[in-house]
């Protein structure tokens, strides 16, 4: 089974680093397909905590090598200072494979992000300032920097100098913010290319070829469904595809290429930044679930929102991204609950909803209709087989996966890397 992708399945921060580096130890390739620094991915190994936010998550296994496709958008600040960190820890990397393709992330796409995110008020988006969105929207107004442009010095300072020239426009016109130098961003810029150009290759080819010769690739989206630009909740959400089919159009590969998709879920859930959140606690029970749940971003450090499950919102992420199995995170957090709610329906101005609403209206009216389960005060971190775990936290998996319409294979029981109870395998 070459081909598999792992999806969030919530509004982020389900825990796909954990996952991605739990299964890259099993394959060729581990390849992050969209997003940027805008994710943080956490993977604890041995007790020693990394945090990725550009750098695919398999990184840490030696067996994988990482590749940072062409639907990603890079800081290249943060991309070498990555790199950087972890050989400083002792972890050194030849890689990762970088596309040419790939966008680059600009000083000018930082401003433009935090002037327009005060610009907007109590509009705001929730971004988290880094640059993600602009780089986005020059790249489909086809007046984007790529990281192929640092290796031609004239078409690099051409494109930055045309693109400053609307940009710094709106600054000084809107936005009361003085002019951005293109002389400055271009050197800045340039000053990478040297380093960055071992690294580049045709990655798509790379990996169609891998996929020929039965190797296994795994593409790890950044964000989640609920956050994707077309899927999510529209405008609170990233500026790219994390679903499944942003896989294919963010690595070179073709659908027919995927024989695995891995949902990657909460046992609650949380969202960061603006936007509705039907099952929202904003009481001592989801500050409990904050402090338990460590709810803090990896990338922002802001305090996530947290809440109960809502099989809704996984059961449409199981729909649109065709997904084959679903590891569950988190489960520990919930021990000593007498009784655990799981969203089961949405009660909308008198009309009940059993799937989500189709309209941004309706989810925004959303009151969540539970079911209580029964609790467990059992210490689960050191469980290894599903059959050991309480009955009453067999019975929560169970229901969960009855509820979504997809088997849960996976679950994790503590943050560190050995920490999960595998019910069925994820690579075979």
């Amino acid at each position: 089974m070459p081909g598999i992708v792992v999806v969030g399945s919530q509004w982020g921060d389900e825990g796909k680093g954990k996952a991605t580096d739990q299964l890259s130890e099993r394959v060729d390739y581990c390849v992050r397909y969209s997003g940027g620094n805008n994710a943080g991915h956490t993977v604890v190994v041995n007790g020693d905590k990394f945090t990725m936010h550009l750098l695919p998550s398999g990184i840490l296994n030696p067996n994988s090598t990482a590749v940072i496709g062409n639907g990603v958008v890079i800081d290249l600040e943060v991309l070498h200072q990555e790199l950087d960190e972890l050989a400083a820890r002792g972890v050194t990397i030849p890689h990762p494979l970088i596309s040419a393709n790939a966008h680059i992330i600009t000083p000018y796409h930082q401003v433009m992000d935090r002037v327009t995110e005060r610009f907007l008020g109590k509009r705001k988006i929730g971004t988290t300032g880094r640059g993600i969105g602009p780089a986005y929207s020059d790249k489909i107004n086809r007046i984007g920097i790529r990281i192929q442009d640092l290796f031609d010095e004239s078409i690099l300072r051409q494109k930055v100098e045309a693109a400053l020239e609307r940009k710094n426009q709106q600054l000084v016109k809107i936005y009361n913010h003085r002019e951005i130098d293109p002389e400055q961003v271009s050197d800045m810029l340039l000053a990478h290319a040297d380093r960055i150009r071992p690294h580049v290759v045709d990655t798509a080819r790379l990996l169609n070829k891998a996929l020929d010769e039965k190797k296994v690739v795994l593409f790890e989206g950044a964000q989640a469904h609920h956050l994707d630009v077309d899927f999510g909740t529209y405008p609170y959400v990233t500026s790219s595809n994390p679903i499944a089919a942003g896989a294919c159009t963010g690595s070179g590969v073709g659908p027919s290429r995927i024989d695995r998709v891995i949902g990657i879920a909460k046992a609650y859930t949380t969202r960061v930044g603006e936007g509705p959140f039907p099952t929202e606690l904003l009481d001592e029970t989801g500050e409990r679930l904050r402090t338990e749940g460590g709810e803090y971003g990896v990338t922002t450090g802001r305090p996530r929102r947290c809440g109960w499950f809502d099989a809704l919102v996984v059961e449409q992420a199981v729909v649109v991204n065709a997904m084959t199995d679903i590891f569950l995170t988190k489960l520990d957090v919930l021990t000593g609950w007498d009784k655990i709610p799981v969203c089961v329906a949405y009660e909308i101005d008198g009309e009940r909803f059993e799937t989500m609403p189709m309209t941004q209206s309706q989810l925004h009216h959303a009151k969540p209709v539970y079911e209580y389960l029964p609790g467990w005060t059992e210490d689960i971190t050191g469980v290894r087989d599903f059959s050991d775990l309480p009955a009453t936290c067999q019975a929560y998996v169970k229901r969960l996966e009855e509820l979504i319409g997809c088997r849960i294979s996976g679950i994790g029981v503590g943050a560190d890397r050995d920490q999960s109870v595998m019910i069925n395998d994820l690579i075979d």
